[in-house]
């Protein structure tokens, strides 16, 4: 697999990251700009929101990073550029973070972004009234007083954030975290308009209420069938952005959209589960597949709503050794998805990959170990294990539960009843622990492995299979506070391998028909953080 780096890593053991020129689209010499500049694309679903502190799903993430700007962006490689920051400073032990703010930065309404509209973001995203449901990530960012804070414990003014200036914001931590600022490029910490939140409430996000400050303005929103952005002329780089507009398109079928695709109505949309070596052969330049920094998984439910016999570590260890993840990667999917055995992708940024002693097994031999394991819980054809299996609304999704109950049946007489639920219905089971089994995927928040094995600390809002142990809690602690934490990586990984709370299936490559009129998608970028600013479409 290609290791996808960046040269982030080294300008962060720096001092300063420095100012770069402007990041919007760059044309490229010969190409004829269309005189529709639209950009229209599908999603399977409707977006969670378009609030920076709130939103939770990747579409909705895409949107926020068109209407909101935070302190960085990503070039086309993933690297770190400046945003509504030129620039920042750190001390020498990196716990301790100044950003310089561009005077010429400008909400939609024409008032200028300060430091304070930070703070106020910031103080937001972990202020319990807020109930925000990324609120666990001020604490992964190891912000000062942050877990009083989001205890009610201490007043919002406590957070180490701190407006100096309307143009500098100090930023101070309880860890030494090189990869910061990183973290900044992430929707929950940009900015948010208090005077229109404090007017409008939780309306604030209607197209006649919003105001936000990044590239595009949201000027329609009809729930569940579509969101259109259009250029935000107050955006401090306008001049050098070439898309007009953008139209999110809410399809649910894959079929469907990739027939509106080829009729030209759609500029992007996903491949089709399973078409992917069809289509690249009839479309080799708009047929797309490269690593994306995602997992694939199934979480059990190991709190007390859990089923009994997923308590039992061999229980979890058969399900897992006889899925044959070559099946689904290159049968299923067929769209060069990479199996996973460990729960962090291998694309992740100076990340090695640790040999876990299943993933070293032949398949027969897991299907063996799978059957005993079994067996010696105390489940076979006398007492057959039976479980529900939920999964949110798609094509591709209902295809990889039916391989994977499949196999269950024929390999160990197992019976997992498949369910779906729609996306917004599917996160408030999965949160509230509602289910059995059920199906789970996360993109990284910034690439280093800590934004995947975090998650299944006890205390992460995301580990919604409520999944505990000290050893990785103090792991994952411990590895904030390490400039090289490569060892505690490879042993959470052993012990998830060991404890089996989440089965994972396989690694994500972006697989998707994109337009060859559309350019400068940044192919490069295994986080996807992509920027309409950044595209223009070609005659």
């Amino acid at each position: 697999m290609k290791k996808f780096t960046t040269t982030l890593a080294a300008s962060l053991l720096g001092a300063t990251m420095l100012t770069g020129a402007a990041y919007a689209a760059t044309v490229a010499a010969g190409d004829t700009l269309a005189a529709d500049q639209t950009f229209t694309y599908r999603v399977l679903d409707e977006h969670s929101s378009v609030d920076p502190q709130i939103v939770e799903d990747v579409s909705g993430a895409d949107i926020v990073r068109d209407l909101f700007e935070g302190l960085m962006n990503q070039d086309a490689d993933g690297n770190l550029i400046p945003g509504v920051a030129t620039g920042f400073t750190t001390n020498d032990e990196k716990n301790v973070y100044t950003f310089t703010l561009r005077e010429d930065a400008k909400w939609s309404n024409g008032e200028p972004v300060t430091a304070g509209d930070f703070v106020y973001a910031w103080r937001r995203l972990v202020d319990p009234a807020t109930g925000s449901p990324y609120s666990w990530f001020g604490e992964l960012m190891s912000i000062e007083n942050v877990g009083a804070v989001m205890a009610g414990e201490a007043p919002l003014e406590d957070l180490g954030v701190t407006a100096i200036d309307d143009h500098t914001l100090e930023v101070r931590l309880t860890a030494s975290l090189p990869y910061f600022a990183l973290m900044t490029t992430h929707g929950s910490t940009f900015p948010s308009p208090q005077a229109v939140i404090e007017e409008h409430g939780d309306a604030w996000t209607n197209p006649e209420n919003i105001v936000s400050n990044g590239a595009y303005v949201l000027t329609e929103h009809v729930p569940s069938e579509l969101s259109v952005r259009e250029r935000n002329p107050m955006y401090w780089d306008n001049e050098n952005t070439v898309i007009e507009k953008v139209v999110a398109l809410v399809i649910n079928d894959e079929n469907t959209a990739f027939t509106r695709w080829q009729a030209g109505e759609l500029d992007r949309t996903e491949v089709p589960t399973g078409q992917y070596p069809r289509l690249s052969e009839e479309y080799p330049n708009e047929a797309l597949s490269f690593p994306r920094l995602c997992s694939y998984y199934y979480t059990f439910n190991l709190s007390e709503n859990g089923p009994e016999a997923f308590q039992d570590v061999r229980v979890r260890q058969a399900l897992s050794y006889a899925l044959d993840r070559s099946i689904i990667t290159d049968k299923v999917l067929q769209g060069g998805q990479f199996q996973a055995y460990t729960f962090t992708p291998g694309a992740t940024a100076g990340f090695e990959v640790p040999s876990v002693p299943y993933a070293s097994m032949t398949q027969e031999d897991r299907d063996a170990a799978a059957v005993a394991l079994l067996a010696d819980a105390g489940y076979g054809a006398d007492n057959p294990l039976t479980f529900d299996m939920l999964y949110n609304t798609s094509e591709g999704h209902k295809k990889i539960a039916i391989a994977m109950s499949q196999m269950w049946k024929q390999k160990l007489g197992v019976t997992a009843v498949l369910a779906n639920q729609e996306w917004k219905t599917f996160l408030e089971t999965r949160g509230n622990q509602d289910f059995q089994l059920a199906r789970g995927a996360w993109c990284g928040d910034y690439n280093e492995a800590s934004t995947f094995l975090d998650l299944l600390t006890s205390e992460s809002g995301y580990n919604d299979g409520k999944f505990a142990s000290d050893e990785v809690d103090a792991l994952m602690n411990e590895a904030k506070t390490l400039t090289d934490a490569t060892a505690n990586y490879t042993r959470v990984e052993q012990i998830l391998a060991d404890e089996m709370p989440v089965i994972p299936v396989y690694h994500y490559t972006a697989v998707f028909m994109l337009s060859e009129r559309v350019k400068n998608w940044p192919v490069e970028n295994v986080e996807q953080n992509w920027y309409s600013r950044d595209l223009y479409i070609a005659e």
